[in-house]
């Protein structure tokens, strides 16, 4: 099915091509080829007004998820009863903030990829704990509740990129790889 790759900014350059090379593998890799995704780039300001719309946070980030479908679990495949329900849904690459971030010896479209990975792994039902939510999280069953389910995206994510870098000649490694 359909992937829709849109730059919408002008701040940092985004090879496309290559990008979109990148997202075709990726979707292989999951066994979502035939569900539509779009991925958008946008710079910091536009990221800062996403995340303000959806009450998340007043700052500009690397990449936000509009699920499609919201309540799959993990490493569940979406079953669409109609053909509108073959979408997974949209993800925001926030590449100013990306770009900016990145290390001196990181490859730019290997961050950018590393970063769809996250982005579409949370399409499919995988979460994660951030900082804030560890502080917030009360009893020990859900920490280790949360717990489970960051590795479980951490795993998958992991499982994913060692894929693509296979077929890419690349060593690609998870976004989550600094919490285990």
């Amino acid at each position: 099915m359909t992937l829709l790759l849109r730059n919408l900014q002008r701040a940092v350059p985004v090879r496309r091509a290559p990008l979109r090379r990148r997202l075709q593998l990726l979707r292989a890799a999951l066994g979502v080829q035939r569900f539509d995704l779009a991925v958008v780039c946008v710079d910091d300001r536009t990221m800062r007004r996403v995340n303000a719309v959806y009450g998340r946070r007043d700052a500009a980030t690397d990449v936000l998820s509009f699920p499609f479908h919201e309540n799959l679990k993990a490493g569940e495949l979406p079953q669409p009863d109609t053909p509108d329900d073959y979408n997974l849904g949209d993800i925001v690459l926030g590449v100013e903030h990306i770009f900016q971030r990145r290390r001196r010896d990181e490859d730019y479209l290997d961050i950018l990829t590393v970063t769809a990975t996250h982005g579409l792994c949370h399409l499919l039902g995988f979460t994660h704990s951030t900082e804030a939510e560890w502080q917030k999280v009360g009893t020990a069953f859900r920490r280790c509740r949360r717990l489970r389910e960051t590795y479980r995206m951490f795993q998958k994510e992991k499982q994913v990129l060692e894929e693509l870098s296979r077929l890419t000649g690349t060593r690609l490694q998870p976004l989550s790889r600094g919490l285990f």
